[in-house]
């Protein structure tokens, strides 16, 4: 990323600028994490990151392309469905599906066969110690089961990149730590992860720290005080 800006617009048309020019480098084959104060900027250029958000300045290259202009519905969809994988801090899980079900979701926008994603979806529920919860729904499922499940379904059509959004902040410190195990896994197997984290310990378990606060990049290498 190149100076990127992005800003809010009230409803009474007040404008609230939220990053003030990012430049940021990420390695293929990284964990990042980015920290700094609330407010700060960190959730708004995850969003970024994953075409979630558009940018409003500046420029962003994803693999080489400049990709910050992209509007294509089609582009846009391609991109977050076949190269990133998101984890909420809520989860955000279909109420009405099952486990199984939620996991196969970015599979079917995919076009992928019914057998071959529900087979996928079965196969990373197992690899979780979730299969035989596989046709419970989210409601019958436990804070740690749930996040295990938003994990399974990022990882579904086996992406490139993973952005987890406080992927521990509502888990207790056992399941966090089960959770932190996957994810550095996934940066073993060659992939990319970016994090957003309050948690110094959480943000240990990543290569380098990126420290924000008000809208910008203080730090690219933040070192956490022992």
């Amino acid at each position: 990323m190149k100076g990127v800006t992005k800003s809010y617009w009230l409803s009474n048309g007040v404008e609230v600028p939220v990053l003030h020019g990012i430049d940021l480098d990420i390695k293929k084959g990284e964990f990042v994490a980015l920290m700094g104060e609330s407010g700060g900027g960190k959730s708004t250029l995850m969003n970024i990151i994953g075409f979630l958000h558009a940018l409003d300045a500046g420029e962003y290259f994803l693999e080489g392309e400049e990709l910050g202009r992209a509007q294509d519905d089609f582009t846009l969809s391609f991109i977050r469905n076949r190269k990133i994988g998101f984890i909420f801090q809520q989860f955000n899980l279909v109420t009405k599906l099952t486990a199984l079900e939620n996991v196969a979701l970015p599979s079917f926008y995919a076009g992928k066969e019914r057998v071959e994603r529900l087979a996928r979806a079965q196969y990373l529920l197992n690899s979780m110690g979730m299969g035989d919860r596989s046709h419970h729904r989210p409601s019958e499922l436990s804070g740690g089961q749930q996040q295990r499940v938003s994990i399974a379904r990022s990882l579904v059509n086996d992406p490139e990149i993973i952005l987890a959004d406080e992927p521990t902040g509502a888990l207790d410190s056992q399941t966090g730590k089960e959770v932190m195990k996957i994810l550095s896994e996934f940066k073993d197997r060659g992939k990319t992860v970016v994090m957003v984290t309050h948690d110094a310990h959480v943000a240990a378990y990543a290569d380098r720290i990126v420290f924000m606060k008000d809208g910008l990049v203080l730090d690219h290498d933040y070192k956490l005080k022992k």
